[in-house]
């Protein structure tokens, strides 16, 4: 890792302009990397801008962009080199609440996966080539959920597209690591926010500031970990991981899915998962 994020390097991440985005472009600058920022136009991008170029030493350049969309995608490819000439760090972190609910407009949940997880896709397809062939330790991170794992109910397809995101990752890593055409240069990590204030929602007790995120991602990707599963202040590590256990029960005992919420099973779900 600190052959990737360490000064004069080139970190590309979407989603820059708010939040867990706005928060690693801060983190990547303090440490000397050159930051594009990847985000819809507006105030907001241009904001992130001014404020990530005076955070560092290194260059920061927006890049506005509708990460569902992937001719725009392209370009922000070819703007990106053509800006920093090489790119060590990808950090696909856009992301789409649209189309809560089953009942939801179909429209609004395939705007959640081209977004959520297509744009994932076409934004590793369009920047891996390059940063293989560079021939440079070189890493690509995704965000995730936990609502990709555990599934709770209540906005189905973005749980959908976090889970989408989780396994395609997954995939990506060991394709990366096993494949002798990759040279083992690049490496693929999944990030999974625990409760985290972002956006203009108000803070609350218990939930972590994006910095708080970035800080632990970094130490995560310090530790050459994968998995990189945040906790915040009202949930443990440990609890979590009691959650992601109880969910693969499900299958292996047979219960009915998403059992931590069946009133037959919630109370012992409760318990089992404090």
């Amino acid at each position: 890792m600190t052959e990737v994020i360490s000064p004069g390097k080139t970190a590309v991440v979407t989603g820059a302009a708010s939040g867990i985005g706005r928060a690693v472009c801060l983190a990547l600058a303090r440490r000397g990397m050159n930051v594009g920022l990847v985000d819809l136009p507006g105030a907001r991008l241009d904001a992130a801008e001014a404020e990530v170029a005076a955070a560092g030493p290194g260059e920061a350049a927006k890049f506005a962009a509708d990460i569902g969309d992937p001719a725009q995608i392209a370009a922000l490819h070819r703007d990106a080199i053509a800006r920093f000439g090489r790119v060590h760090l990808l950090m696909n972190n856009a992301v789409t609440r649209i189309g809560r609910g089953h009942d939801a407009d179909l429209s609004g949940w395939r705007q959640a996966m081209e977004v959520n997880f297509w744009g994932v896709v076409e934004a590793v397809r369009a920047f891996l080539p390059g940063m293989q062939a560079a021939g440079e330790p070189a890493m690509i991170v995704n965000t995730g959920s936990k609502q990709g794992i555990t599934n709770p109910p209540g906005h189905p397809i973005y749980n959908v597209a976090k889970a989408a995101v989780k396994t395609y990752t997954e995939a990506l890593e060991h394709e990366l690591r096993s494949n002798p055409a990759y040279g083992n240069r690049v490496s693929a990590h999944l990030l999974i926010p625990g409760w985290t204030t972002t956006g203009d929602a108000q803070h609350k007790p218990g939930a972590w500031l994006p910095g708080q995120v970035a800080d632990f991602m970094l130490e995560g990707l310090a530790r050459g970990d994968f998995y990189i599963l945040c906790p915040d202040d009202e949930t443990t590590t440990e609890m979590d991981h009691k959650r992601i256990l109880w969910g693969a029960g499900d299958i292996t005992e047979n219960r009915p899915p998403l059992s931590r919420w069946h009133p037959d099973f919630a109370a012992a779900a409760k318990q089992a998962c404090a």
